[in-house]
């Protein structure tokens, strides 16, 4: 039996435990900064998604499908992640006294 399944499991649980902890020491001040850092990082998975989409040298029907597919989740995940980070940044506007 192979043991590179229990070493991945103990690296997830491990990653989600960090993850956890470091969000939550965060202060809130610096959450919008950090998701626009995120966003900006995450635009670079639709270059993968994009170049995935392209090489088709096995099997070109699946390889543009399953690209197409990343590309589509990849550019929801952008999307939403500046939306969300438009929607924070509203709340620190000023809002006009009418």
């Amino acid at each position: 039996m192979s043991l590179i399944p229990v070493y991945l499991a103990f690296v997830l649980v491990l990653a989600i435990f960090l993850g956890f902890e470091l969000i939550s020491k965060v202060p809130s001040t610096l959450h919008t900064p950090l998701m626009s850092g995120a966003n900006a990082i995450s635009g670079i998975t639709i270059v993968g998604a994009l170049t995935a989409a392209g090489a088709g040298d096995t099997s070109p029907q699946l390889a543009t499908f399953l690209g197409g597919f990343a590309v589509m989740l990849a550019t929801i995940n952008v999307v939403g992640g500046y939306l969300v980070t438009d929607r924070m940044l509203a709340m620190f506007r000023k809002r006009d006294a009418r």
